[in-house]
């Protein structure tokens, strides 16, 4: 196939002749493994040779079986597995110049000059130390006739990028750090647990997470939980915030509240930088107010366990883009960070960023927490300022009167992280001065009247909830204009805020379309997007679709596990998404599979049987089992039955097969960190923009909004948060498949295919530019992003 011109592709980078160290160091991070795996199954696919060093940089200056080249097979089945395979300590021979002279040599000795180092600003500090002084350390080995001179000619400068392995997220520059999100599960999933102890019983809990420098933790999962109070190193409490705190939980008992979550980052401070520990909050509860208060510490547990799919994902994207910067890197290149940026793979100068996280602890250090609040990021501030948002109810005197009604509703299929998105556009809207109301049962209920305001209280404990609560269904407004009209009228809705997937954009484009002959529907509306498909036009990413796509990968762990004993077995597994194949080609990025059939890339036979004959060569090496994953939808011929018959007969003497449906589960369950936290901040920002809309349509004592771009859509698209109205995305849209007719997880594609070891297309087109970071000015926040 002909490869556009505007393009660019790698396969004119090759690796030959280019061996690349890959290294783990510092603590030890959920999704290092993934990682570990992109970088050693890309390196071989350019034909490189790839090192494991283990131990980290002891390992680098004790050589010897430390240092070992490895195949493709060395990686197998290390994917779901947390920690490092590849071991990681701390050393002190390396802070020396003669530990790093050693080391040197011992990479000299086998050819390396390309390191990929996953570590936190620590581990990378160092890499960028050995990188300035390596020229140097050549002439000592030369000098000290350690190495020939030829060799030190030929191996003159040595590449490094960096990738930061680290749960607590302490490094600027980038959005999430491998890790992260995999440690924001375990915290979740002890708050859920520890919550229907805590309701039982009416108790206080106080969970310690870790954070010794860093905030985000327990910022995030304050923000996922619903907590009552969170204390973190960045932001803390103003002075008298004892008083202040047991005031607000003696409040929330009095509202009937039958427990306390309190969450402390094990880094938290007073405004004059003194400790603030989990047992100083528990006594003062107990003092002051004789609450049963108990303290958990959650410790080693948030490092362990499974990476998340969003690790998985992560770390094989900035495995494959490390590889792919040593590649292109030249002496002149600084070291470089692999990083994420909103939903973007970015390369940013390592030393930029380390400086920018050494800022942070100045900041704070220097009492400048706002100061340090901005230089995390505009992510870490924008959940600040929800969670202050949200967790604090202002008195009725203090909230201002916009005599505005909003309507909230959900519509189309259940998705988890919904009613996230619900609590956090009551309250947004409640204290923005407007009155709330929920419609229950989609347009369906609109049009039967089931209306009803809604309280602050009325969505506590909502956010760890899934499904809907307010009830949800497919049914499209079309049919019901006039009593919907009618209710609009007689509950004196000026605006609308719906939640949900391709139903709520044709249901908001068929209200758009219908303005000219309904007054009653020119009121600000906003579609915050929450489908498991992923299918919505005018954004990258919809609420659910995380929560759905770690049901698919740990159920394909599961089944990977059940082959290890049966050997010579491949899995067809079939997954939802309509015509959406995202679940099917991200899942089977995060599980390891061999194929994912989509109906976004048309496949033959052919293309079957060549599946069949990869995983017969499979069988023939160490890893003797296959995983294949086919979205419901992607061809009415080649269904689920008939590609499970064909590699049934096929595979005979060589490999059986078992085909499994996944259906509903992908729907269920508590929503992901991810999901929690997404929602409730996309739907916080859409209730501040009806609230503008509002603002600006009221004319003469009423709304009256008919412009295009009072009707839009909230969508993520690479880096920010954009307002799309409705009627420009139909431009966009493949309404008979339901799908946005482009799809920016499809570059994600033959990175699937590499790792599976197929030979492939790899646009690199958005890669290869070494951006800045950005410092960012104090009202940068507003200008988007999550």
């Amino acid at each position: 196939m002909a490869q556009p011109a505007d393009k660019k592709f790698f396969e004119n980078l090759s690796g030959s002749g280019k061996a690349i160290g890959v290294l783990t160091s510092g603590g030890d991070a959920q999704g290092m493994n993934a990682a570990v795996r992109a970088v050693v199954r890309m390196g071989i696919y350019v034909e490189a040779k790839v090192y494991f060093i283990y131990e980290g940089y002891q390992g680098m200056v004790d050589g010897g079986d430390n240092i070992v080249e490895v195949s493709w097979e060395s990686v197998s089945s290390i994917l779901q597995v947390g920690g490092t395979v590849i071991g990681s300590a701390r050393c002190k021979a390396f802070r020396t110049r003669e530990g790093r002279l050693q080391a040197a040599c011992n990479l000299i000795q086998r050819g390396i000059t390309n390191l990929c180092v996953i570590g936190g600003d620590g581990s990378l500090t160092g890499a960028n130390l050995f990188r300035t002084e390596w020229s140097g350390l050549l002439e000592e080995l030369v000098k000290n006739g350690k190495i020939e001179p030829a060799a030190a000619k030929s191996h003159s400068h040595l590449n490094i990028v960096g990738m930061v392995g680290s749960i607590d997220n302490d490094f600027c520059g980038t959005d999430m750090t491998i890790g992260t999100d995999s440690a924001l599960h375990r915290i979740i999933e002890v708050v859920d647990a520890i919550m229907t102890t805590a309701q039982s019983h009416q108790r206080t809990f106080v969970l310690e997470v870790m954070g010794r420098h860093c905030g985000y933790l327990a910022l995030v999962s304050a923000l996922a939980c619903g907590a009552d109070w969170v204390f973190i190193p960045e932001s803390p409490p103003e002075e008298g915030w004892e008083d202040i705190m047991c005031n607000k939980l003696s409040e929330n008992r009095a509202r009937k509240k039958r427990l306390n979550i309190i969450i402390v980052s094990e880094g938290a401070i007073d405004c004059h930088n003194n400790p603030i520990s989990s047992e100083r909050i528990k006594d003062l509860v107990v003092k002051r107010l004789g609450f049963d208060t108990r303290v958990t510490i959650l410790g080693h547990v948030q490092r362990g366990g499974t990476p998340s799919a969003f690790d998985r994902i992560l770390a094989s994207r900035m495995g494959v883009e490390c590889v792919l910067a040593l590649l292109e890197a030249t002496p002149e290149t600084p070291a470089c960070v692999v990083s994420l940026c909103g939903n973007q793979a970015v390369r940013l100068p390592l030393m930029e960023c380390v400086q920018m996280t050494q800022e942070v602890q100045k900041a704070m250090d220097e009492r400048r927490f706002e100061d340090a609040v901005r230089l995390r990021g505009r992510s870490f501030e924008n959940n600040l300022n929800t969670y202050k948002l949200l967790s604090h109810k202002k008195a009725v005197s203090e909230l201002p009167k916009s005599n505005f009604n909003v309507a909230v509703l959900n519509v189309g299929a259940p998705a988890a992280g919904m009613n996230g998105a619900v609590r956090s556009a009551v309250r947004v809207g409640i204290t923005e001065g407007h009155k709330m109301f929920a419609v229950n049962d989609g347009f369906e209920g609109f049009a039967n009247g089931q209306i009803k305001e809604i309280k602050w209280g009325d969505v506590g404990g909502w956010t760890g909830q899934g499904g809907s609560l307010l009830g949800t269904k497919r049914t499209l407004p079309a049919k019901y204009l006039d009593k919907i009209a009618d209710q609009i009228r007689a509950n004196n809705i000026n605006a609308l805020l719906v939640i949900g997937g391709f139903e709520a954009f044709e249901s908001l484009l068929q209200l758009a379309e219908a303005r000219t002959r309904y007054e009653e529907f020119c009121i600000p509306m906003c579609i915050v997007p929450a489908t498991i498909s992923n299918n919505v036009p005018g954004t990258d990413l919809s609420l659910g679709a995380d929560t759905a796509l770690n049901a698919i990968m740990e159920t394909c762990d599961r089944i990977k596990q059940s082959a290890s004993g049966t050997k010579r077995r491949v899995f067809i597994i079939e997954t939802m998404g309509g015509y959406c194949g995202y679940l099917a080609n991200m899942g089977a990025l995060a599980a390891g599979a061999d194929a994912a059939y989509i109906f976004e890339e048309q496949f033959d036979i052919r293309e079957l049987q060549a599946n069949v004959e990869h995983l017969t060569e499979k069988m023939k090496t160490t890893i003797q089992r296959g995983l294949v994953l086919r979205n419901e939808n992607c061809n009415e011929n080649y269904t689920t039955d008939f590609i499970y018959q064909l590699y049934l007969e096929e595979g005979k003497g060589v490999f059986d097969c078992r085909k499994n449906v996944l259906g509903h589960m992908q729907q269920g369950g508590a929503p992901s960190p991810f999901d929690r936290n997404f929602g409730t901040k996309i739907s916080a920002k859409a209730v501040q923009w009806i609230s503008r809309k509002l603002k600006e349509t009221y004319r003469k004592g009423r709304i009256f909004a008919n412009a295009e771009d009072s009707v839009c859509l909230l969508g993520m698209r690479r880096r920010n948060l954009l307002f799309q109205p409705v009627v420009q995305l139909k431009d966009e849209t493949d309404f008979k498949h339901r799908i946005p007719q482009e799809q920016w997880w499809l570059k994600l594609r033959p990175l699937m295919k590499i790792l599976a070891k197929y030979k492939t297309s790899y646009d690199i087109s958005d890669a290869g530019q070494l951006e800045h970071v950005h410092v960012r000015r104090p009202r940068d926040a507003e200008a988007g992003g999550i």
